[in-house]
């Protein structure tokens, strides 16, 4: 691949990351089981402005290790056009989780993980760190969050 864009501004990297995590339906979240264990999946997600919203059963590999571990990688597209977000899952059972949030969610893909199982729960991941980049051109200035606060 031939490098012709120039680098995105921080600042224009950052509208680009909320816009898609506005517009995207599909996220690849990374976890990892206590013994290390690695698992990657990909699941619908929502963001509200401040948080990502996973949902999924408490009996999957995802779910056991959101759980347990909290610890989650998310990725939105590919090596070319790459948004990384680190966070803590938060678990809400579908008492728990905003009427809105619920209600958003639903709205948008069709589909009530409350009442498809039991075992089915809401997991809100609160991002800590974001890192956004088009190619290796673009790695100078990729985190735009450090430690839950946006750096741009």
């Amino acid at each position: 691949m031939k490098i012709t864009e120039t680098a995105r501004t921080p600042a224009q990297r950052r509208r680009d990351v909320l816009a898609r995590l506005e517009r995207e339906e599909d996220v690849w979240a990374a976890t990892a089981a206590a013994d290390g264990t690695p698992w990657l999946v990909a699941l619908w997600f929502l963001w509200d402005g401040e948080a990502v919203w996973l949902a999924t059963r408490t009996t999957s590999p995802t779910g056991r290790n959101l759980r347990d571990g909290r610890r989650v990688r998310l990725a939105l597209g590919d090596t070319q056009d790459v948004v990384l977000i680190d966070g803590e899952a938060e678990v809400l059972t579908r008492e728990e989780v905003p009427a809105a949030t619920a209600r958003a969610y639903i709205a948008k893909y069709g589909w009530d993980p409350g009442a498809d199982s039991p075992s089915c729960a809401w997991f809100r991941v609160r991002p800590r760190a974001v890192q956004a980049l088009r190619g290796e051109h673009e790695m100078k200035g990729r985190h735009l969050m450090r430690d839950g606060v946006w750096t741009v």
